[in-house]
């Protein structure tokens, strides 16, 4: 994870984590980092539409944006 979390850092691209809230809620979350912390990241959460701050142990999983793959009509001679 501290790979893609440098990515976001250094070229300013989102990345998705799973996150868990002291409440023991797990919601998935677009972000950008903005600072790297031994217990936190700082990111840029598109849900919530502000900096955030995010504890390093509630940090589920990370990887990088998935996309949309837009598929064609694909046309079938019988």
């Amino acid at each position: 994870m501290n790979g893609l979390f440098q990515m976001s850092l250094e070229e300013k691209k989102p990345i998705v984590i799973m996150y868990m809230t002291d409440d023991r809620v797990i919601t998935d979350r677009s972000i950008i980092v903005r600072k790297i912390h031994p217990d936190y990241i700082r990111a840029y959460c598109f849900k919530r539409g502000t900096l955030r701050t995010f504890k390093r142990d509630n940090i589920l999983a990370a990887s990088k944006p998935f996309r949309k793959k837009k598929y064609n009509q694909f046309k079938t001679a019988l």
